[in-house]
């Protein structure tokens, strides 16, 4: 054992020794050990007898992007970039840090060309197209990050996080059967994820299939009744088809689950007006407006809910803020006709029955419109030059 331990000081200490001697090497050292103040502190000092050497920048970017410092790892890693374009490693690094610290958009101009210069299948290959996928995503743009989320699914298919990222990233962008068919993957893998179920169930209510749509969402809150939003979702699927009394036991239980949801609260509110239940509707309507005077739809069905108890000037108040919300709105403005008639003001009544009357022909005219443009078909349609791309 001392043989042992004689002959590993003697093989360390030339190396300890070399450390010392050359400062590039004791830099790399404090680097891998994890100093990472010391490490900076050696690559700067050899920055500043090497200006003209690319390696300490990259070095000082590194170990700015290991401790987040994402803003200054890429101020480095570009000068480093100026002096040495072709050192590899850099660029990734660079766009690493762009996507870390959340700049998409510059990750996206790294990345892409990277990816073009790739052979079709390597593992470099796929790691960009993900990050390229996740940087769109980032940015809003799910139509552009799906095809690159899609292929990156594909060449890891048991990724469950990714696979929802990209039934998403299909929701968003309005590719339901996108959506659908990535949820039969997701079910394949974990036959109860209830965020799987509501996704198909968004997108099944998208495509016009309620009854799909609603059990889509049962079956999510089966699988998990503390799913966010999950009987919010299911709540608001029967509250369009006036299911008003089932609806609202799943605005309850939303709110059980999540007690400041203003959504749930709001929609729970409207079933009960509905149902008659003007008590607890009222309850809910004014902490609603306490707490959020700009949210439209409970200052609208607060002054519904007053005008019915024949409190008018306060029906009268709650509707003119609801209009000044959403002026457009045509119920809010049938509302003040009904209720200025009611209260004997005609020349209001008849005001506000025709910016009903104006809103309804907009919308009637905007419908007529959009059909006076459908496609042709036929060699007429053939001959009609491609619209321009937005």
């Amino acid at each position: 054992m001392l043989a042992l331990a004689l002959a590993l000081l003697l093989a360390w200490l030339p190396q300890r020794a070399a450390a010392q001697s050359d400062p590039r090497a004791a830099a790399f050292a404090l680097e891998q050990a994890g100093k990472n103040a010391e490490a900076e502190a050696a690559w700067r000092k050899l920055a500043a007898e090497s200006p003209s050497s690319a390696e300490p920048l990259a070095h000082i970017g590194l170990l700015e992007a290991r401790q987040e410092h994402y803003a200054t790892a890429v101020a480095f890693y570009r000068k480093a970039l100026a002096l040495d374009p072709a050192m590899p490693g850099l660029r990734l690094n660079l766009g690493l840090a762009y996507f870390k610290g959340g700049e998409y958009r510059e990750t996206i101009h790294i990345f892409e060309p990277m990816l073009k210069a790739q052979p079709a299948h390597s593992a470099e290959t796929d790691r960009l197209t993900l990050l390229l996928g996740m940087s769109h995503y980032g940015l809003g743009e799910y139509g552009a990050a799906t095809p690159y989320l899609m292929r990156a699914s594909a060449s890891d298919p048991q990724n469950l996080e990714l696979l929802l990222t990209l039934a998403h990233s299909c929701l968003l962008s309005s590719q339901f059967q996108c959506v659908l068919d990535a949820w039969h993957r997701i079910v394949a893998l974990n036959a109860e994820s209830a965020e799987a179920d509501m996704l198909a169930g968004e997108a099944l209510d998208a495509m016009k299939d309620s009854d799909g749509a609603i059990r889509e969402f049962r079956a999510a809150a089966a699988a998990n009744p503390k799913e966010p939003n999950v009987h919010f979702g299911l709540g608001y699927l029967l509250w369009t088809r006036s299911q008003y009394a089932e609806a609202a036991q799943e605005f309850q239980a939303e709110l059980a689950n999540d007690p400041g949801y203003t959504n749930a609260m709001q929609y729970l509110a409207d079933c009960e007006l509905q149902m008659g239940q003007l008590d607890p509707a009222q309850s809910l309507l004014e902490k609603i407006v306490k707490s959020d005077p700009s949210v439209f739809m409970a200052r609208r069905d607060l002054g519904i809910l007053y005008a019915k108890r024949d409190r008018r000037e306060d029906a009268l108040r709650e509707l003119k803020a609801a209009a000044a919300i959403k002026p457009n709105d045509v119920s809010v403005h049938w509302q003040l006709a009904r209720l200025y008639r009611t209260m004997g003001d005609m020349t209001e009544a008849r005001r506000e029955f025709e910016k009903t009357r104006s809103l309804n022909q907009a919308a009637d005219a905007a419908l007529v419109n959009l059909m006076s443009h459908a496609p042709r078909s036929g060699a007429a349609a053939a001959a009609m030059p491609d619209a321009p791309q937005k």
